[in-house]
């Protein structure tokens, strides 16, 4: 069990480290959580900071969230079955998702982790998460809204699992439904203000610290 509680807390350390924070902070002296949206997430680094500093941070979110399940080769798992080691990957993907929306290394205030689920995504359901970034690219394109977007993406992620692609372990089916459900959660204020007709429009030109 030792090494399993490794990985699962390394998971969550990766997903902690708040790229969108430390970049803010480091490299233009201020932090994002006070700007834009308020979120320490890539889209709310775009609108404060630009695409020069939003898309590294984008990438490094889904990188953190791809290697939290990638990691179990480096672990001695001889003891467990194909079956049990999916089962580790399924809670050191959440551990990360948690990492992320509650860092340790930024007060636990932290991004929404739709990043981060992406990187889950391309290590466990890539062909699934190839037709989500489609959805969520279409729905931004039309929409211009990053909340309504992800909501959306997200919400289609699950049916594409099981309906078009075919998963059956029941294990994979469940962490499909937590990714909807997780990203709709992080969401919950974006959904209230779109219901008002308050959310902001996402500007493609990027660079607004308001």
């Amino acid at each position: 069990m030792i090494p399993v509680i490794i990985q699962v807390l390394l998971a969550y350390l990766l997903g902690s480290i708040p790229s969108a924070v430390w970049v803010g902070k480091v490299f233009y002296g201020i932090d994002v959580r006070q700007h834009g949206s308020g979120n320490a997430g890539a889209t709310n680094v775009i609108r404060v900071l630009g695409y020069k500093a939003g898309i590294p941070v984008m990438l490094f979110d889904v990188f953190k969230g791809w290697l939290a399940v990638f990691i179990t080769i480096l672990f001695p798992y001889h003891s467990l079955s194909p079956d049990q080691i999916i089962y580790v990957k399924i809670v050191a993907a959440v551990a990360a998702g948690l990492g992320h929306v509650f860092p340790v290394f930024a007060g636990f205030r932290g991004g929404k982790g739709v990043g981060t689920m992406a990187g889950v995504g391309i290590a466990l359901f890539p062909w699934a998460l190839l037709i989500v970034l489609g959805i969520f690219i279409i729905v931004l394109a039309v929409s211009r809204y990053v909340s309504l977007s992800s909501c959306i993406a997200a919400t289609a992620f699950p049916f594409l699992v099981v309906f078009l692609f075919g998963e059956r372990h029941p294990g994979l089916v469940i962490l499909s439904v937590f990714v909807a459900v997780f990203v709709l959660f992080t969401h919950r204020t974006n959904i209230r203000r779109l219901m008002k007709g308050e959310e902001k429009k996402f500007n493609f030109k990027g660079g607004n610290k308001k």
